[in-house]
Parts: structure tokens; sequence; C-alpha cells
């Protein structure tokens, strides 16, 4: 994986898992559930440290970060706004024209499928974005 901001040579996946352990409470267990589902949506997936201390999901481009609060896991996909979200996981920041996060409270659960789904499609989305801009070079 790769490494970004990373310190003492731990590398951002060393990082995360650390954010992780720290938490030791729900909020720990559902940011390292949400972790592993977006591994088994995209395998390809890079995960990074930026913004002193915010584990960040990569493919050709942000996929989302992971941010952990007092009471809610924050999931912001970066392109949240151009997926198509049938089974209504976002539910926080839906005003913007960019951004779309999903809010994860004490206790609720995501529908895993639906997320997984959310997740390949900003890899889609990144990937055809950094193909275009491959094309425009060529012209």
């Amino acid at each position: 994986m790769k490494k970004s901001g990373a310190r003492e040579g731990e590398s951002a996946s060393e990082l995360i898992s650390n954010r992780i352990a720290e938490l030791a409470d729900w909020r720990g267990k559902t940011l390292a559930r949400m972790r592993k589902l977006i591994r088994e949506a995209d395998a390809s997936v890079v995960e990074e440290w930026k913004w002193m201390g915010v584990p960040i999901w990569s493919h050709d481009g942000i996929l989302c970060t992971g941010e952990s609060y007092k009471k809610v896991v924050k999931l912001t996909f970066a392109k949240g706004a151009s997926l198509k979200d049938p089974a209504r996981l976002f539910n926080s920041s839906l005003d913007g024209n960019v951004r779309r996060a999903i809010d994860i409270h004490e206790g609720e659960q995501v529908d895993e499928t639906a997320f997984k789904t959310l997740v390949r499609q900003a890899v889609a989305l990144n990937s055809s974005g950094k193909s275009k801009a491959a094309k425009k070079k060529k012209s």
C-alpha cells in the first residue's frame, strides 16, 4: 500500500489500523467494517493518510475519506453527487454539488451490497475521468 503522510516509517495502512485500534469502541469496529467492504469492492484500492490523520481510500483519485467523531463515523465520497444511490445510503452533505457522505451512528448497519456498489461506481467514475484526461493530452 502507498505511503502518504506516514510518520516514522509507518505505511498509511498501518496508520489506519492504528486509528481503528485507538478508537477501541463502536467507532473503531465501524471503521474497520467499512474498510473491509471498501477493500472487498476494490482489490486495487490505495490507502492513504492525509490532512493530519484522515484515512483516505483512492483509486485514480480519492474515493472516500473515513473520519471518526464522537457520535458518528463519516464516510465522505469525493464525487458522491455523481453516483447513483438508489438505496439512499447518503444521508449527509446532500446540499453540495460534488461530495456526499454517509454518517453512521452507533448501532446502525449499512447495506453492505449497496455500499460496495457505491465504491465500485466511484472507482469507475475516477477511472473514466482519468482516461478522458489522457485522451485530451494526446489530441
